[in-house]
């Protein structure tokens, strides 16, 4: 219980229980104890962005009504593979993901919500449903459960005053008055962890630069690892926070891969890991384990076909690059940066570093070797970014997950495409390797190639697939590379078009 009193969350605080513990009561008693006048039923498109949808606490019988039955929307408005002859949906809000909103004027309580059918029936395409297929199945068919996490970066724009100005692309954890977002971040990760975020931590990042009389300073902000259902939500009510967070401070945020080039572009890094129980089955004799590296294996084999969720727009292809600390091939290895599934530093070593620079904490501190320490371990996806859409991406990751312990050779794979060096250094192992698609229009070729094992179990429609397939060729952006290369302002004119991506 002093764990729930400490939580910045006023819902946890009062209802003195963890979100998933949430009834109906709890929340209508919150709201009644509260004031609470608005109630925002929330909801995920087919453009990744949450919807809303302004509901009036009237009385307490409207109160019970729409929180027992939820509410109907146009689905065809929201998703543009449905009919309209057919279209209308439910949104039924999942009680887990009650917040009070920050940023209202009039006490309210926002809730995220699932679509359902004119039968009752979970909507088959819903991005929060195709992840809960997608982790149930994995689940069912190997025993363990798949946790993720994000690590979020984006660019934040303001007037550049010309004082304490950092070297470009020399932003790195600056502090402030070096750092010039400090305070909007701090905020934004606050708003986050009062309205159910689990934030691991938040830093300037590498780029900085100044072009026509404005600042542009990446950052980001990393979550703690959580069932990957719970991951998305965070994600999704994160990228919210921060765009109308910088709307009240008189910022400009965005999320885009790519905003000019030769400067860092922001990707959407997902670390992952597998749990049996409550345990972390990552690490085997404090070495990885032949478990993650099936999951590993898995995500090789279905790298290529993941671009089409997580780099939806032709800037997406402008920070697949080399030597951009983004990945091109399809390869992983230990702490390094250049390839696309990253193992990160762990905690499985032998030393007791927590004792060593505080000698006063002997016989306190926890042993490096335990399962607290081991439990930390994640492998990371490197190559998504800000156009990803959340639920689809990581729902495509569980599905490679699954995938890898389904493939006799899943180790041997995992071998022959483990590399130990900076890969842009070696042409010899690079023309080993796959590359990842260099455009949209490659990127709908390898999702059509590798769509069955998306398919497979129902975890993603046949509809969903063809929707995804057709927006990827939309973009008609077969040979990008080069028309930039020749025409450096299309390049200016695609970022400024996708600008406000995801």
């Amino acid at each position: 219980m002093k764990s729930l009193e400490y939580s910045i969350n006023p819902l946890v605080t009062q209802i003195e229980k963890e979100p998933k513990d949430f009834t109906r009561k709890d929340i209508i008693d919150f709201i009644i104890r509260n004031d609470i006048r608005i109630v925002n039923f929330r909801y995920v498109a087919s453009d990744g962005r949450l919807k809303t949808m302004n509901i009036p606490v009237t009385d307490r019988h409207y109160l019970e009504t729409f929180l027992s039955y939820g509410e109907r929307v146009d689905g065809s408005s929201l998703f543009p593979y449905i009919g309209t002859g057919s279209s209308d949906l439910y949104v039924i809000p999942r009680f887990c993901t009650a917040y009070a909103d920050p940023f209202a004027v009039t006490p309210t309580l926002g809730l995220l919500c699932s679509y359902f059918t004119k039968d009752g029936l979970p909507f088959e395409m819903a991005p929060e449903y195709t992840l809960h297929k997608a982790h149930k199945l994995f689940t069912d068919k190997t025993g363990y459960r798949f946790e993720a996490m994000g690590e979020l970066e984006f660019y934040v724009t303001d007037k550049d005053t010309n004082q304490f100005n950092t070297a470009s692309q020399k932003g790195y954890h600056e502090s402030a008055p070096f750092s010039k977002f400090e305070t909007f971040r701090t905020h934004a990760i606050q708003l986050m962890a009062k309205t159910g975020g689990m934030v691991k931590y938040g830093h300037s990042e590498v780029g900085n630069f100044s072009l026509d009389g404005k600042i542009y300073e990446q950052n980001e902000i990393e979550f703690l690892v959580n069932p990957v259902e719970q991951a998305a939500d965070q994600l999704v009510m994160a990228k919210w926070i921060l765009r109308t967070l910088a709307w009240q401070y008189g910022v400009d945020i965005t999320f885009a891969p790519k905003i000019t080039s030769g400067k860092a572009g922001s990707g959407l890094h997902f670390h992952t890991r597998i749990m049996k129980g409550d345990r972390s089955v990552m690490l085997e004799g404090g070495m990885l384990s032949n478990a993650a590296r099936t999951v590993i294996a898995g995500y090789m084999k279905c790298a290529a076909a993941l671009t089409a969720f997580g780099n939806t727009i032709p800037t997406s292809y402008f920070r697949l690059v080399p030597n951009q600390e983004a990945p091109t091939s399809v390869c992983w290895g230990d702490h390094n940066r250049s390839v696309l599934v990253r193992v990160p530093l762990g905690w499985s070593g032998h030393g007791n570093m927590i004792l060593q620079v505080n000698p006063l904490e002997s016989g306190s501190s926890e042993n490096p070797g335990s399962q607290k320490a081991i439990d930390k371990q994640t492998v990371e996806f490197r190559s998504a970014d800000g156009s990803a859409d959340i639920y689809y991406m990581l729902a495509g990751l569980v599905v490679a997950a699954r995938t890898g312990f389904e493939m006799p050779d899943a180790l041997q794979t995992a071998a022959r495409t483990y590399v130990d060096r900076n890969i842009h250094d070696y042409q010899d192992s690079l023309n080993t390797l796959e590359q990842l698609p260099a455009s949209c229009h490659e990127s709908a070729l390898v999702l059509e190639q590798q769509r069955k094992l998306f398919e497979a179990h129902s975890v993603f429609t046949p509809e969903l697939i063809d929707g995804t397939i057709n927006a990827l060729n939309a973009y008609v952006d077969k040979g990008i590379r080069r028309e930039i290369q020749e025409n450096p302002g299309l390049m200016m004119a695609l970022v400024r078009k996708y600008y406000y991506c995801g």
